[in-house]
């Protein structure tokens, strides 16, 4: 079979090359599909390694993998029938961590389950909005996710959750950092010296190395994972149903950017695997799998999904675009969702562990968030944009008591990072002149 078939998305690879490829999809972001999980768990104030986190974690496979089916396989409109890969949105972490932490898990899963009703319309109309979100406003929104992020990889480096209750005592210890510098050594050395799948696992491989060292240190404890059942018990609105505004409004408009950037991981996909523009029914597809997988995963207790960007550059380095290579890394998804065994050893996994691979982790999103914004022409107008937009969104957010007097969740929303420097750069964006 000639390379120039392996361009054709229904073109199924032999199953000896198949399955390796789908594998190598799945270790390039089951770490980064993990850990928005832990992280609103903890925010919410679930015990670290605890059954419920445990649920949480295995929601998050076994629903990447489901809306991962819905890209591939497709039904009816829905789907892009593209090897794009579905994993649990950092998108979403800042608004759902601070709606989880002041208002609960059920009013934080109610939204996404209304959000991803309404990202799933938003399939109809995608292409008409596009114009709201160029690469500036895309850019400033991806970046100051990872910037809102990176004060919460240091303190799980150093050894303690956001409210530094776990392991006070220790906190900063050299135990720690040693623990998380391997975790971010040994991913930088296999992402820039080693090729194929422990290039593409890198993180992955990483967080197995500190853990191994965490687990030599004496600071593993294996208690939880031998009281995991064998097969996860689903249960549906495990939170119940709380119905918020503020909380509703604030998850759909991290969803439109959601949305914008499925819309562009769709174009790179069909452009890395097959040298052409994807159509408009494509992207509408893509969009519509978005929004079923986020409300679907939501029922559950799962968080939202998007595409992972990461696969798209497998697209492009393998250069083979069959949808069927990478139904088999959603299958290997859903069986691991099934698992809580497999749950309960990623729960156990020490707090520095998990920090080395998130400094890595949202150090890039940032990055991306940067490489996006290379793209703009910076004349004054637009470093306006950017410098009000993050001093507001990160200012707020660094020094939260600026606005205690508003009510609830509109102090969540402000103090999100996110949504404010969202909502500054697209009005911005929209009333400033432009400039020659």
């Amino acid at each position: 079979m000639s390379d120039a078939t392996y361009s054709d998305p229904h073109v199924t690879p032999p199953l000896g090359q198949a399955v390796p490829l789908g594998l190598q999809h799945v270790l390039a972001m089951f770490a980064s599909n993990v850990t928005p999980s832990i992280i609103v768990a903890g925010a919410a104030g679930l015990a670290f390694g605890g059954a419920e986190q445990v649920y949480l974690i295995q929601m998050a496979m076994l629903f990447a993998g489901i809306a991962t089916l819905f890209q591939t396989v497709g039904v009816g409109p829905v789907g892009a029938r593209l090897p794009i890969m579905q994993g649990t949105s950092f998108a979403f972490v800042g608004v759902l961590a601070g709606i989880a932490a002041t208002q609960g898990l059920g009013v934080a899963l109610t939204a996404c389950l209304i959000g991803g009703i309404i990202h799933f319309a938003l399939g109809t109309v995608i292409q008409n909005l596009r114009w709201l979100f160029p690469p500036l406003v895309i850019g400033l929104v991806i970046l100051a996710i990872g910037l809102y992020l990176i004060p919460v990889a240091i303190k799980y480096a150093a050894g303690g959750a956001a409210s530094f209750q776990m392991e006070a005592e220790s906190f900063g210890s050299m135990k720690h950092w040693s623990v998380a510098l391997t975790v971010v050594i040994v991913a930088l050395g296999l992402k820039f010296f080693t090729k194929g799948i422990t290039s593409s696992a890198a993180i992955l491989i990483g967080l197995i190395a500190g853990y191994a060292l965490a687990y030599i240190l004496g600071m593993v404890n294996f208690g939880a994972v031998g009281k995991a059942s064998w097969i996860t018990s689903i249960k549906p609105l495990p939170y119940g149903f709380e119905f918020n505004l503020g909380a509703v409004f604030a998850v759909t408009l991290v969803s439109i950017v959601s949305a914008i950037e499925t819309v562009g991981d769709t174009s790179a996909t069909t452009k890395a695997g097959a040298g052409r523009e994807a159509t408009d029914a494509e992207i509408a597809g893509a969009t519509f799998a978005d929004g079923l997988g986020t409300a679907v995963a939501a029922v559950f207790g799962g968080l939202p999904n998007t595409s992972f960007s990461q696969n798209v550059g497998i697209v492009g380095m393998t250069g083979i675009m069959s949808r069927h290579v990478v139904t088999i890394g959603a299958i290997f998804l859903v069986i691991c969702g099934l698992l809580p065994k497999i749950g309960a050893i990623i729960a156990s996994m020490p707090l520095p562990v998990l920090g080395g691979g998130v400094i890595v982790m949202f150090g890039m999103v940032a990055a991306a968030g940067l490489n996006m914004l290379s793209e703009v022409n910076m004349n004054r107008r637009n470093m306006v944009i950017i410098a009000v937009s993050l001093a507001i969104g990160l200012g707020l957010n660094l020094v939260p008591t600026a606005v205690q007097y508003l009510p609830g969740v509109v102090k969540t929303l402000a103090t999100s990072a996110v949504a404010p420097t969202a909502i500054c750069a697209i009005v911005l964006n929209l009333v400033l002149p432009q400039e020659d």
